[in-house]
Protein backbone atom coordinates (compact mmCIF):
# COMPACT_ATOMS: atom_id res chain seq x y z
CA UNK A 1 0.00 0.00 0.00
CA UNK A 2 1.40 3.28 -0.97
CA UNK A 3 1.53 5.87 1.95
CA UNK A 4 2.09 9.39 1.00
CA UNK A 5 5.26 10.03 3.39
CA UNK A 6 5.16 13.92 3.02
CA UNK A 7 1.45 14.48 3.30
CA UNK A 8 1.86 12.48 6.71
CA UNK A 9 5.59 13.23 7.69
CA UNK A 10 4.98 14.63 10.54
CA UNK A 11 2.69 11.84 12.33
CA UNK A 12 4.73 9.52 10.84
CA UNK A 13 7.34 11.22 12.84
CA UNK A 14 5.54 10.62 15.95
CA UNK A 15 6.98 7.17 16.96
CA UNK A 16 4.25 5.34 18.64
CA UNK A 17 2.51 6.00 14.69
CA UNK A 18 5.84 6.12 12.30
CA UNK A 19 5.18 3.95 9.10
CA UNK A 20 3.52 1.13 9.82
CA UNK A 21 0.64 3.22 11.97
CA UNK A 22 -0.06 5.35 9.03
CA UNK A 23 -0.31 1.57 6.37
CA UNK A 24 -2.80 0.82 9.46
CA UNK A 25 -4.84 3.97 9.20
CA UNK A 26 -4.68 3.84 5.60
CA UNK A 27 -6.01 0.13 6.14
CA UNK A 28 -8.76 1.18 8.62
CA UNK A 29 -12.62 2.47 8.58
CA UNK A 30 -14.79 4.55 10.75
CA UNK A 31 -18.25 5.23 11.29
CA UNK A 32 -18.92 8.66 12.49
CA UNK A 33 -22.47 8.49 14.07
CA UNK A 34 -24.11 11.76 13.80
CA UNK A 35 -22.32 15.38 12.05
CA UNK A 36 -22.84 17.78 14.38
CA UNK A 37 -20.35 20.07 16.86
CA UNK A 38 -18.52 16.67 17.77
CA UNK A 39 -19.00 14.83 14.60
CA UNK A 40 -17.63 17.48 12.13
CA UNK A 41 -14.65 17.89 14.56
CA UNK A 42 -13.86 13.92 14.80
CA UNK A 43 -14.62 13.82 11.01
CA UNK A 44 -12.04 16.42 10.34
CA UNK A 45 -9.02 14.38 12.29
CA UNK A 46 -10.07 11.12 10.70
CA UNK A 47 -9.90 12.79 7.45
CA UNK A 48 -6.27 14.76 8.06
CA UNK A 49 -5.19 11.31 9.57
CA UNK A 50 -5.68 9.19 6.64
CA UNK A 51 -7.76 6.98 7.49
CA UNK A 52 -8.62 4.80 4.81
CA UNK A 53 -12.60 4.94 4.82
CA UNK A 54 -14.77 7.15 7.05
CA UNK A 55 -18.40 6.04 7.03
CA UNK A 56 -20.58 9.50 7.84
CA UNK A 57 -24.46 9.44 9.32
CA UNK A 58 -26.53 12.06 9.67
CA UNK A 59 -30.40 12.89 9.56
CA UNK A 60 -30.02 16.58 9.67
CA UNK A 61 -29.44 19.52 7.91
CA UNK A 62 -27.36 22.75 8.07
CA UNK A 63 -28.55 26.00 9.63
CA UNK A 64 -27.31 29.00 10.61
CA UNK A 65 -27.50 28.20 14.47
CA UNK A 66 -24.78 24.97 13.60
CA UNK A 67 -22.14 27.44 12.39
CA UNK A 68 -21.12 28.71 15.56
CA UNK A 69 -19.37 24.96 16.76
CA UNK A 70 -19.91 23.06 13.84
CA UNK A 71 -16.51 23.02 11.85
CA UNK A 72 -16.98 21.77 8.30
CA UNK A 73 -19.98 23.93 7.42
CA UNK A 74 -20.02 27.93 5.99
CA UNK A 75 -22.53 30.10 5.73
CA UNK A 76 -23.58 28.85 1.89
CA UNK A 77 -24.33 25.43 3.21
CA UNK A 78 -27.04 26.98 5.75
CA UNK A 79 -28.58 29.16 3.17
CA UNK A 80 -28.49 25.75 0.89
CA UNK A 81 -29.97 23.89 3.67
CA UNK A 82 -27.79 21.10 2.50
CA UNK A 83 -28.23 17.52 4.66
CA UNK A 84 -25.18 17.50 7.19
CA UNK A 85 -23.58 14.57 5.58
CA UNK A 86 -23.71 16.05 2.44
CA UNK A 87 -21.99 18.96 3.00
CA UNK A 88 -19.62 17.19 5.49
CA UNK A 89 -18.34 14.87 2.47
CA UNK A 90 -17.94 17.78 -0.26
CA UNK A 91 -15.71 19.85 2.59
CA UNK A 92 -13.71 16.45 3.45
CA UNK A 93 -13.17 15.50 -0.23
CA UNK A 94 -11.38 18.81 -0.65
CA UNK A 95 -9.30 18.28 2.52
CA UNK A 96 -7.81 14.93 1.44
CA UNK A 97 -9.44 13.09 -1.50
CA UNK A 98 -7.31 10.04 -1.43
CA UNK A 99 -9.55 8.80 1.84
CA UNK A 100 -13.22 6.98 1.10
CA UNK A 101 -16.19 8.81 2.24
CA UNK A 102 -19.36 6.79 2.40
CA UNK A 103 -21.86 9.82 3.42
CA UNK A 104 -25.60 8.83 4.71
CA UNK A 105 -28.47 11.11 5.21
CA UNK A 106 -30.76 8.93 7.47
CA UNK A 107 -31.50 8.45 11.16
CA UNK A 108 -29.48 5.42 13.08
CA UNK A 109 -32.87 3.15 14.25
CA UNK A 110 -33.43 -0.06 15.18
CA UNK A 111 -34.10 -1.08 11.48
CA UNK A 112 -30.38 -0.21 10.06
CA UNK A 113 -28.27 0.06 12.52
CA UNK A 114 -26.58 -3.22 12.63
CA UNK A 115 -26.42 -2.32 8.48
CA UNK A 116 -24.96 0.90 8.81
CA UNK A 117 -22.71 0.30 11.92
CA UNK A 118 -20.65 -2.98 11.03
CA UNK A 119 -18.41 -3.19 8.67
CA UNK A 120 -15.79 -0.96 10.29
CA UNK A 121 -12.57 -0.92 12.62
CA UNK A 122 -14.29 2.10 15.13
CA UNK A 123 -17.90 3.55 15.71
CA UNK A 124 -16.94 7.12 16.77
CA UNK A 125 -20.25 9.14 18.91
CA UNK A 126 -21.20 12.68 17.57
CA UNK A 127 -24.82 12.06 19.14
CA UNK A 128 -26.81 14.12 21.16
CA UNK A 129 -28.72 11.74 22.06
CA UNK A 130 -29.15 8.64 24.39
CA UNK A 131 -31.52 6.26 22.20
CA UNK A 132 -28.88 6.73 19.43
CA UNK A 133 -26.15 5.66 21.86
CA UNK A 134 -27.80 2.87 23.20
CA UNK A 135 -28.28 1.42 20.16
CA UNK A 136 -24.63 1.99 18.72
CA UNK A 137 -23.33 0.23 22.18
CA UNK A 138 -25.44 -2.97 21.23
CA UNK A 139 -24.16 -3.41 18.03
CA UNK A 140 -20.54 -2.33 19.52
CA UNK A 141 -20.78 -5.26 21.90
CA UNK A 142 -22.71 -7.62 19.88
CA UNK A 143 -20.49 -7.15 17.15
CA UNK A 144 -17.44 -6.62 19.46
CA UNK A 145 -16.53 -3.07 17.48
CA UNK A 146 -15.24 -0.68 20.07
CA UNK A 147 -17.04 3.06 20.00
CA UNK A 148 -15.68 6.29 21.82
CA UNK A 149 -18.73 7.71 23.53
CA UNK A 150 -18.87 11.61 23.60
CA UNK A 151 -21.24 14.36 25.13
CA UNK A 152 -21.49 17.97 26.00
CA UNK A 153 -23.42 20.66 26.77
CA UNK A 154 -22.99 23.94 28.54
CA UNK A 155 -19.32 23.69 28.91
CA UNK A 156 -18.74 20.71 29.79
CA UNK A 157 -18.79 17.44 28.61
CA UNK A 158 -17.50 13.53 28.92
CA UNK A 159 -15.79 11.11 27.18
CA UNK A 160 -15.14 7.02 27.35
CA UNK A 161 -13.65 4.12 25.38
CA UNK A 162 -15.64 1.20 25.27
CA UNK A 163 -13.77 -2.12 23.96
CA UNK A 164 -16.07 -5.28 23.81
CA UNK A 165 -14.63 -7.61 26.26
CA UNK A 166 -12.10 -5.47 27.37
CA UNK A 167 -13.92 -2.42 29.45
CA UNK A 168 -17.25 -1.86 30.89
CA UNK A 169 -19.90 -0.28 28.46
CA UNK A 170 -22.41 2.42 28.46
CA UNK A 171 -25.08 0.61 29.98
CA UNK A 172 -22.27 -0.25 33.00
CA UNK A 173 -22.43 3.50 33.38
CA UNK A 174 -25.87 4.55 32.33
CA UNK A 175 -28.04 1.80 32.99
CA UNK A 176 -31.13 3.63 32.17
CA UNK A 177 -31.50 7.17 30.11
CA UNK A 178 -32.03 9.96 31.98
CA UNK A 179 -35.45 11.00 32.70
CA UNK A 180 -37.05 13.73 29.99
CA UNK A 181 -36.71 16.95 32.03
CA UNK A 182 -34.25 15.93 34.25
CA UNK A 183 -31.10 16.83 32.91
CA UNK A 184 -29.97 19.59 31.35
CA UNK A 185 -29.82 19.78 27.13
CA UNK A 186 -27.53 22.38 24.72
CA UNK A 187 -32.09 23.34 24.52
CA UNK A 188 -31.84 25.03 28.06
CA UNK A 189 -28.16 25.43 28.59
CA UNK A 190 -26.86 25.83 24.99
CA UNK A 191 -22.71 25.04 24.26
CA UNK A 192 -19.45 26.83 23.46
CA UNK A 193 -16.85 25.78 20.97
CA UNK A 194 -14.00 25.15 23.26
CA UNK A 195 -15.65 22.29 24.79
CA UNK A 196 -16.90 20.47 21.57
CA UNK A 197 -12.82 20.51 20.95
CA UNK A 198 -11.79 19.00 24.18
CA UNK A 199 -14.21 16.48 23.91
CA UNK A 200 -13.14 15.53 20.41
CA UNK A 201 -9.40 15.61 20.74
CA UNK A 202 -10.00 13.10 24.05
CA UNK A 203 -12.11 11.10 21.30
CA UNK A 204 -9.86 11.52 18.24
CA UNK A 205 -6.30 10.24 20.32
CA UNK A 206 -8.18 7.00 21.58
CA UNK A 207 -8.97 6.61 18.05
CA UNK A 208 -6.01 6.64 16.84
CA UNK A 209 -4.47 4.58 19.71
CA UNK A 210 -7.12 1.83 18.57
CA UNK A 211 -6.49 2.01 15.29
CA UNK A 212 -2.58 1.58 14.73
CA UNK A 213 -3.18 -1.13 17.85
CA UNK A 214 -1.64 0.41 20.71
CA UNK A 215 -3.56 -0.76 22.91
CA UNK A 216 -1.64 -0.43 26.18
CA UNK A 217 -1.86 3.26 25.55
CA UNK A 218 -5.23 3.80 25.88
CA UNK A 219 -7.15 5.63 28.68
CA UNK A 220 -9.99 3.04 30.65
CA UNK A 221 -11.41 5.77 32.38
CA UNK A 222 -14.11 8.19 32.10
CA UNK A 223 -13.37 11.74 31.93
CA UNK A 224 -15.34 14.48 32.57
CA UNK A 225 -14.42 18.11 31.66
CA UNK A 226 -15.78 21.32 32.76
CA UNK A 227 -14.64 24.92 31.21
CA UNK A 228 -16.11 27.40 33.10
CA UNK A 229 -14.53 27.73 35.66
CA UNK A 230 -12.09 24.76 34.91
CA UNK A 231 -12.29 21.31 36.10
CA UNK A 232 -11.29 17.97 35.27
CA UNK A 233 -11.74 14.85 36.53
CA UNK A 234 -11.05 11.12 35.46
CA UNK A 235 -13.07 7.89 37.08
CA UNK A 236 -12.19 4.53 36.84
CA UNK A 237 -15.58 2.72 35.78
CA UNK A 238 -15.82 -1.22 36.48
CA UNK A 239 -18.14 -3.67 34.68
CA UNK A 240 -21.24 -4.47 35.86
CA UNK A 241 -22.02 -8.07 36.20
CA UNK A 242 -25.33 -7.96 35.73
CA UNK A 243 -25.27 -5.71 32.40
CA UNK A 244 -28.33 -6.00 29.96
CA UNK A 245 -26.06 -5.54 26.81
CA UNK A 246 -22.34 -6.37 27.32
CA UNK A 247 -22.85 -9.55 30.46
CA UNK A 248 -26.11 -10.72 29.82
CA UNK A 249 -25.81 -9.89 25.98
CA UNK A 250 -29.56 -9.23 25.69
CA UNK A 251 -29.46 -5.94 23.19
CA UNK A 252 -32.94 -4.35 23.60
CA UNK A 253 -31.94 -1.44 21.78
CA UNK A 254 -32.07 -3.17 18.76
CA UNK A 255 -35.18 -5.22 19.40
CA UNK A 256 -38.04 -5.22 16.53
CA UNK A 257 -40.82 -5.41 19.15
CA UNK A 258 -40.94 -1.52 19.49
CA UNK A 259 -42.40 -0.75 16.15
CA UNK A 260 -44.43 2.60 17.08
CA UNK A 261 -43.09 5.61 15.05
CA UNK A 262 -40.76 7.30 17.26
CA UNK A 263 -41.17 11.14 17.79
CA UNK A 264 -37.60 12.39 19.86
CA UNK A 265 -36.86 16.02 20.66
CA UNK A 266 -33.65 17.31 18.74
CA UNK A 267 -31.10 19.22 21.12
CA UNK A 268 -31.66 23.11 21.09
CA UNK A 269 -33.86 22.90 17.80
CA UNK A 270 -37.67 23.66 19.37
CA UNK A 271 -38.06 20.59 16.52
CA UNK A 272 -40.02 17.36 16.85
CA UNK A 273 -38.41 14.17 14.40
CA UNK A 274 -41.07 11.92 13.74
CA UNK A 275 -39.52 8.97 11.93
CA UNK A 276 -41.90 6.26 10.55
CA UNK A 277 -42.34 2.41 12.14
CA UNK A 278 -42.29 1.48 8.73
CA UNK A 279 -39.56 1.95 5.77
CA UNK A 280 -41.22 4.62 4.10
CA UNK A 281 -40.48 6.07 0.51
CA UNK A 282 -41.85 9.38 -0.05
CA UNK A 283 -42.89 11.25 -3.72
CA UNK A 284 -41.39 14.78 -2.72
CA UNK A 285 -42.58 15.80 -6.04
CA UNK A 286 -46.44 15.16 -5.85
CA UNK A 287 -46.24 15.65 -2.01
CA UNK A 288 -45.01 19.28 -3.04
CA UNK A 289 -47.64 19.79 -5.16
CA UNK A 290 -50.17 18.68 -2.64
CA UNK A 291 -49.32 21.00 -0.43
CA UNK A 292 -48.43 24.11 -2.58
CA UNK A 293 -52.11 25.54 -2.49
CA UNK A 294 -51.92 25.26 1.47
CA UNK A 295 -48.64 26.92 2.40
CA UNK A 296 -45.53 27.92 1.85
CA UNK A 297 -43.48 24.95 -0.46
CA UNK A 298 -39.44 25.09 -1.17
CA UNK A 299 -37.90 22.03 -2.49
CA UNK A 300 -34.25 21.06 -2.84
CA UNK A 301 -32.23 17.80 -4.26
CA UNK A 302 -32.71 16.29 -0.85
CA UNK A 303 -35.52 17.93 0.99
CA UNK A 304 -38.94 19.76 1.20
CA UNK A 305 -39.88 22.30 3.31
CA UNK A 306 -43.48 23.27 3.77
CA UNK A 307 -44.61 26.42 5.94
CA UNK A 308 -47.96 26.89 7.29
CA UNK A 309 -48.82 29.71 10.16
CA UNK A 310 -45.77 29.54 12.56
CA UNK A 311 -45.17 25.64 11.71
CA UNK A 312 -42.74 24.32 9.33
CA UNK A 313 -42.39 20.60 7.88
CA UNK A 314 -39.04 19.38 6.61
CA UNK A 315 -40.01 16.05 5.30
CA UNK A 316 -36.88 13.64 3.88
CA UNK A 317 -37.59 10.97 1.05
CA UNK A 318 -36.80 8.30 3.75
CA UNK A 319 -40.13 9.45 5.05
CA UNK A 320 -38.63 11.11 8.51
CA UNK A 321 -40.32 14.69 8.76
CA UNK A 322 -38.71 17.46 11.19
CA UNK A 323 -41.62 19.26 12.47
CA UNK A 324 -39.93 22.80 13.37
CA UNK A 325 -42.08 25.42 15.79
CA UNK A 326 -42.95 22.95 18.76
CA UNK A 327 -41.54 20.56 21.43
CA UNK A 328 -44.97 18.88 22.18
CA UNK A 329 -44.45 15.17 20.44
CA UNK A 330 -48.87 15.33 20.39
CA UNK A 331 -48.75 18.72 17.89
CA UNK A 332 -45.89 17.14 15.66
CA UNK A 333 -47.67 14.11 15.13
CA UNK A 334 -50.87 16.26 14.76
CA UNK A 335 -49.17 18.28 12.14
CA UNK A 336 -47.69 15.42 10.30
CA UNK A 337 -51.47 13.34 10.06
CA UNK A 338 -53.00 16.42 8.73
CA UNK A 339 -50.50 17.32 5.87
CA UNK A 340 -48.99 14.22 4.92
CA UNK A 341 -50.42 11.33 5.97
CA UNK A 342 -50.43 9.02 9.08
Amino acid sequence: MHIDRKRYSRQILFSPIGEAGQARLARSRVAIVGLGALGTALANHMVRSGVGTVRLLDRDFVEESNLQRQMLYDERDAREGLPKAVAAERKLRAINSSVRLEAHVTDITWRNAEELLTGVDLILDGTDNFDTRYLINDVSIKHRIPWIYGGIVGSRGMTFTVRPGATPCLRCIFPEAPEPGSAETCDTAGVIGPIVHMITAHQAAEALKLLVGDTEALDRRLHHYELWPYHHAALRVKENPRCAACALHRYDFLDPENKEPRAVSLCGRNTIQITPAKPARLNLERLARRLSPLGQVERTPFLLRFSADEHRLVIFPDGRILVQGTEDPGVARSLVSKYVGS
